[in-house]
């Protein structure tokens, strides 16, 4: 069966045409503490981008980077540390996956016969971080750890074909990763639309 062919793909596609209401979000898991991720708790003009929230899940390591906010104080009671290893639902799993940034988490979410692993920025530079994972930059608070890791997360979404989704790896970014000469190779769920001109 081909990728686009998957059953939960189909339903994704349609999930994704749907709107979503800001007001039905209650629980948000992040992957970790940076500006271009925290900041998204609050809409352009200052006020809550979802008004419902009663609970912000965040790496135990990266409570203290959060907490450094101040325009986010008022996110403060709402925070829950979590660890590698956690079960959050029945079929959501928080995976440490350190190097980018401190409390660095990935979330691995059971999908009937697939799972997907939802790996934040580990990957974030995607043109050339899947041919070449030993790349990294300064954007990584450890270069080192992030290297290593992202070689292992890549091995083991080759390996075991998993999905793999992420911020930085463009339209849809969900795919799967395949191995490719002496790196990998990222094949995504759904090709993105094309613009003809006419």
């Amino acid at each position: 069966m081909g990728v686009g062919t998957r059953p939960w793909v189909t339903s994704w596609r349609r999930w994704r045409r749907q709107r979503v209401e800001t007001s039905s979000i209650t629980v948000i898991a992040l992957t970790h503490a940076h500006g271009d991720h925290i900041n998204g708790l609050l809409m352009p003009d200052g006020r809550r981008a979802f008004n419902s929230l009663r609970k912000i899940m965040i790496g135990q390591d990266a409570v203290e980077e959060f907490l450094a906010e101040p325009k986010l104080e008022e996110f403060r009671p709402l925070l829950a540390p979590i660890n590698g290893g956690d079960r959050l639902a029945d079929h959501l799993l928080a995976v440490a996956i350190p190097g980018h940034a401190p409390g660095h988490m990935g979330y691995l979410l059971s999908a009937g016969d697939d799972d997907i692993l939802f790996c934040g920025d580990l990957i974030h530079v995607p043109a050339a971080q899947f041919a070449r994972p030993e790349l990294t930059w300064a954007h990584d608070d450890d270069e080192s750890i992030a290297r290593a890791n992202r070689i292992k997360l890549l091995q083991g979404a080759a390996d075991t074909h998993i999905w793999l989704a992420g911020a930085h790896l463009g339209r849809p970014g969900i795919g799967r990763v395949v191995e490719e000469g002496e790196g990998f190779a990222f094949i995504p769920a759904a090709k993105p639309p094309t613009t003809e001109l006419s």
